[in-house]
């Protein structure tokens, strides 16, 4: 996986966390580097440790299913790609409110990072290096996290459904072309 790559799965990842931060900043009255801060910590923490769990069991079967490897990574996202574009379609209106507390912060960072997961799972299939793979995946979401909390505030919730949308489209992307490359259309 190239850097390039690497980065544009770390910015389909992240539209989760941002979207929902773009939500906490426009819940605040005012924002403050805190709670900028705050959110790209719980964000970017998660979306880094949550591929790792998923890169430490996928590599437990790596050597099990290599010959369908291709086919599980363009399956895993693909599948949160769909979710993903279904979920800034979807009609119901997440409630936004300016609770940063370590049980609401939580819940949302796991809630965003449920995807990562499966990501790991690819990671490990892929022989992609973890720690920098992670590493970059957390710091691109803390950064994006901590500016969706400034940019909510400053105009508002409509921008959610664009951050999802464009996010599924980046990973269902990236699965195809590992497929493709794969099966030898690409190189």
């Amino acid at each position: 996986m190239t850097l390039t790559e690497l980065f544009i799965l770390a910015v389909g990842l992240s539209m989760d966390a941002f979207a929902v931060a773009m939500c906490k900043g426009l819940a605040l009255k005012r924002v403050s580097a805190g709670n900028m801060a705050k959110a790209g910590l719980y964000f970017g923490g998660f979306q880094a440790g949550m591929p790792l769990i998923g890169y430490l069991l996928g590599v437990n079967f790596n050597e099990t299913i290599v010959a369908i490897d291709h086919w599980i990574a363009f399956g895993l996202l693909g599948f949160i790609g769909i979710n993903m574009i279904r979920e800034s379609m979807s009609d119901e209106e997440e409630a936004c409110d300016d609770d940063m507390g370590v049980k609401t912060m939580t819940v949302m960072a796991i809630a965003t990072s449920i995807d990562a997961l499966a990501v790991g799972v690819t990671l490990a299939f892929l022989s992609a290096p973890i720690i920098p793979s992670v590493s970059f995946i957390g710091v691109t979401t803390f950064i994006l996290s901590a500016f969706g909390v400034w940019l909510g505030n400053k105009l508002g919730s409509s921008n959610k459904i664009n951050a999802e949308l464009w996010g599924g489209i980046i990973l269902i992307i990236i699965g195809t072309k590992i497929l493709l490359e794969h099966l030898g259309f690409i190189g």
